[in-house]
């Protein structure tokens, strides 16, 4: 590393930490003493995601993000689910070590964490991904959602028992005089 202040090519590591996205290095010039500091971040071998028309696309961790956090939105995850659906899939991409990934595994992997994650999110999801063109389409999926499957994610909260549905809220007023 070049030192920023008299341009000298080497320099002496004081202090790492671990930062969020990587290492943050305080280094010393070995030539005029004066202290920088460096960030270091692991660059992984680019991804490629091959699309449905044939188009080649950089992998982008945002855009899957973007659209997990569509079909979640409104629900009442637990803080962290959808960020950690995002690692544990581009984990999985990285870790499949091909330099391209058809789209449709994507889509897939996100699927399958959705179904587990919450029902609501995986149909709004499956929805767009599947592009259901009649409602029967959509009834089917969740009829073999709930065929499949007897009980609901952990992470989904349960439906209120029926006689909250059927007793209206009463209502505190004070009457004014």
């Amino acid at each position: 590393m070049d030192c920023p202040y008299c341009g000298y090519p080497d320099s002496r590591v004081i202090d790492s930490r671990e930062v969020n996205e990587g290492i943050r290095r305080r280094r010393q010039c070995l030539s005029c003493g004066a202290r920088f500091t460096t960030y270091e971040r692991m660059q992984s071998a680019s991804l490629f995601v091959v699309k449905k028309d044939g188009r080649r696309e950089e992998f982008s961790r945002d855009k899957l993000l973007s659209g997990i956090r569509k079909a979640c939105e409104k629900r009442p995850l637990p803080t962290g689910s959808v960020d950690k659906v995002v690692d544990d899939i581009e984990a999985e991409l990285y870790h499949l070590g091909k330099p391209e990934i058809p789209g449709a595994v994507i889509g897939d992997m996100v699927m399958e964490r959705l179904k587990s994650l919450d029902y609501i999110a995986y149909i709004r999801f499956a929805s767009v991904y599947r592009e259901f063109t009649d409602i029967t389409a959509l009834k089917q999926e969740v009829d073999t959602l709930l065929s499949g499957e007897a009980s609901q994610p952990a992470s989904q909260l349960p439906l209120p028992p029926d006689d909250r549905l059927k007793e209206p809220a009463k209502s505190r007023r004070r009457s004014r005089k």
